[in-house]
């Protein structure tokens, strides 16, 4: 299995540039630095070079720097010359930016590598680019309720006008956790358009209940799965289940679960032949739907753009994302998301990893999306986080003293404590996705 193998390699290439930066900025301000290390717990690489021992460990959820001055190493009193070097004994404002340097190259990356992926090319999905149509309503939805089928157009949101499915996944996602009320125009214009109101999300339409059109074309199949074993391959067009027409892909489900079981004959079209093929939908575990093993054919189209447009394109990228996120966590502490939401190491490790099996832009795409995430995150005004050094340095600056050694450490206690929480919680939402994932 790739998949994780993969992952780990991109989280780790995150977690080496955000090392990076703490330890450029040291060496810079003349800090001897001890320890490099990718990964916590056991050496599985250790090297001394320098004075620095540079080490892999066997934990690769993170990494540390360790300077001279700080940490329970030093125990017996500095040198002159060490006491020079000792990152405790530096200014104030030099601390800061040593301590600011990690999460800066976080924010820094995507600046340099969406330009890399926009002129490589990007995989879009052309629905994204086109009018915000739907092609299937899911059934004890929001937008069910509101009595949407398919067909509806999406035009407006919040009173903006949208004219494409990604402009109104935007204007959602930015107004996430607010009521509002969308314009919807019945089978083009043949109906004059009504509104329903509706609680924006991070899922965008999606999680309001509604999909694009999506037809009913066989794009992936799993190995060992019915479809597999029955003859499908990549590219057939699904026609007829048992002599039931199928018109889209979200007819397939319906009809699948139909057979409760059953033997099913399914007519496919392929290069131009219609064919027979007969199955027995299966189920995991025994528990859940009817599967068979396949996913849909995503129509995509390859977009490259020359230097200087490239250029503008992925700052302007990396910008939104930077807002994005912003405008997520300020929702996630008010409330207005769900911490449902919250993704942990088995989230990151599954996306990254996927993302390493397709092409360079998606690779690059993932990196700058999770770069800033992990950027934002250390800065949380949070003890044992770069924020909460930074806090702890900005208190220094104003007051002209160091916080006393007592309430850094009660401090320090807290923030590891709310850490510990917050990783349980989001391994327990990755557990909840990884067993729910997937039919």
């Amino acid at each position: 299995m790739v998949t994780i193998p993969a992952g780990i390699i991109l989280l780790g290439i995150l977690v080496f540039i955000h090392e990076l930066g703490h330890f450029a900025v040291a060496k810079l301000a003349g800090v001897k630095v001890l320890k490099f290390s990718l990964g916590f717990g056991p050496r599985l690489v250790s090297r001394q070079w320098g004075e620095t021992e540079y080490m892999i460990c066997a934990i690769p959820l993170g990494g540390y720097v360790q300077m001279l001055g700080e940490g329970s190493e030093e125990e017996k009193p500095l040198s002159e010359k060490d006491r020079d070097r000792s990152f405790a004994e530096k200014s104030v404002w030099r601390r800061l930016g040593i301590v600011a340097a990690g999460p800066f190259m976080n924010l820094v990356l995507p600046f340099l590598i969406l330009p890399v992926a926009f002129m490589a090319g990007m995989q879009w999905p052309v629905y994204l680019d086109q009018p915000a149509c739907v092609g299937h309503v899911h059934s004890d939805s929001v937008a069910a309720a509101a009595g949407l089928a398919a067909g509806d157009c999406i035009v407006a949101v919040a009173g903006q006008t949208v004219d494409s499915w990604a402009e109104a996944d935007r204007a959602l996602l930015n107004r996430a956790g607010d009521s509002v009320v969308l314009e919807v125009r019945h089978q083009g214009e043949t109906e004059p358009t009504h509104f329903f109101e509706a609680q924006a999300g991070v899922e965008g339409l999606q999680g309001l209940g509604l999909s694009p059109e999506q037809s009913a074309v066989v794009g992936a199949l799993a190995p060992g799965m019915p479809a597999h074993g029955a003859g499908f391959a990549v590219g057939d067009r699904i026609v007829a289940i048992d002599e039931q027409p199928v018109e889209s892909w979200y007819d397939l489900r319906r009809l699948i679960q139909k057979s409760e079981g059953a033997s099913q004959r399914f007519l496919v079209k392929r290069d131009g032949r219609l064919l027979e093929l007969d199955l027995v939908p299966v189920r995991r575990d025994g528990q859940g739907d009817f599967l068979i093993g396949i996913a849909p054919q995503l129509e995509v189209t390859l977009r490259r753009f020359p230097v200087r447009e490239a250029l503008s394109q992925g700052v302007a990228r990396s910008v939104e994302l930077i807002e994005l996120t912003l405008v997520f966590i300020k929702k996630l502490v008010f409330g207005q998301v769900s911490t449902s939401n919250i993704g942990g190491p088995i989230t990151v490790v599954q996306v990254a990893g996927q993302a390493a099996q397709t092409d360079l832009a998606s690779v690059l795409s993932i990196l700058a999306f999770l770069s800033i995430q992990l950027g934002i995150l250390n800065l949380f005004p949070i003890p044992v986080l770069d924020g909460g050094h930074l806090l702890f340095g900005l208190f220094e600056v104003v007051f002209r003293r160091p916080l006393s050694l007592r309430v850094r450490e009660a401090a320090q206690q807290i923030g590891l404590l709310l850490i510990l929480l917050l990783m349980a919680l989001a391994f327990y939402n990755d557990i909840l996705r990884f067993f729910a994932g997937g039919q």
